[in-house]
């Protein structure tokens, strides 16, 4: 199974930094769109890991 995850960052601050490191965690799929937006789908087996690194760099993540 896939989760979608939303995480907001303060005034998009690291964004790109979350993006390129979830990428390397081989995140389905990662799109940033709006200022401070990125949202991600990620197998189950990796929604630890992602959100860890979500909060290690300042984001409040949404799972849905």
């Amino acid at each position: 199974m896939a989760t979608q995850i939303q995480a907001n960052f303060p005034a998009g601050g690291a964004t790109r930094e979350a993006e390129l490191k979830l990428q390397a965690l081989r995140a389905r799929e990662v799109t940033s769109g709006e200022e401070g937006v990125l949202r991600a789908t990620v197998d189950d087996e990796q929604v630890d890991r992602v959100l860890h690194v979500i909060a290690e760099l300042g984001g409040t993540p949404q799972l849905s």
